[in-house]
């Protein structure tokens, strides 16, 4: 299963989404991450805590949605888009008429304060990612249908904010 995450400008969250996605999918979920309007660099507190949290983040890049669209594209089963401007955006026409689904989380890069500060924001929203993460692969989504698999994905976030 191909999922794609979705933020503006493709630096924290979704570079965040994309890793756990990724570590936690084992070799049934392969992720990746983009940006409507990409900044062009990870930030560079979100590399911090993935460090911190042991993955190689040499291949991270923050990078256009363009790279998932048209011939030569990897089908896409699921788009998650993890930041309010993302999910009201037009999309464009996935390969794969993806399942969309909207897990909005505070950004974390736009936190004013010390390096305690700006590293917590950081923090909850990586452990949210991971929270929704872990509860959608314990699921079957064989056993869901399109709309079903999308309310089910829905539940699970709204569950996690409940949560923080």
């Amino acid at each position: 299963m191909n999922i794609l995450v979705l933020c503006t400008g493709n630096s924290a969250r979704s570079i965040l989404g994309e890793a756990v996605f990724n570590r936690l999918g084992g070799q049934d979920i392969k992720a990746f991450s983009a940006g409507s309007k990409p900044v062009g660099q990870v930030n560079p507190h979100a590399l911090e805590l993935l460090n911190e949290e042991g993955f190689d983040t040499s291949e991270f890049r923050s990078k256009s949605w363009d790279e998932f669209t048209g011939e030569g594209a990897p089908r896409i089963d699921i788009v998650i888009t993890v930041c309010g401007n993302a999910a009201g955006e037009q999309c464009p026409v996935w390969v794969g008429a993806p399942i969309t689904v909207h897990w909005g989380f505070p950004d974390p890069a736009a936190i004013v304060g010390d390096g305690d500060d700006i590293r917590a924001a950081f923090r909850q929203v990586y452990d949210g990612l991971t929270h929704n993460i872990k509860e959608f692969l314990a699921l079957d989504p064989a056993g869901l249908s399109a709309k079903g698999l999308r309310q089910t994905l829905q539940k699970i976030h709204e569950k996690t904010l409940s949560l923080q």
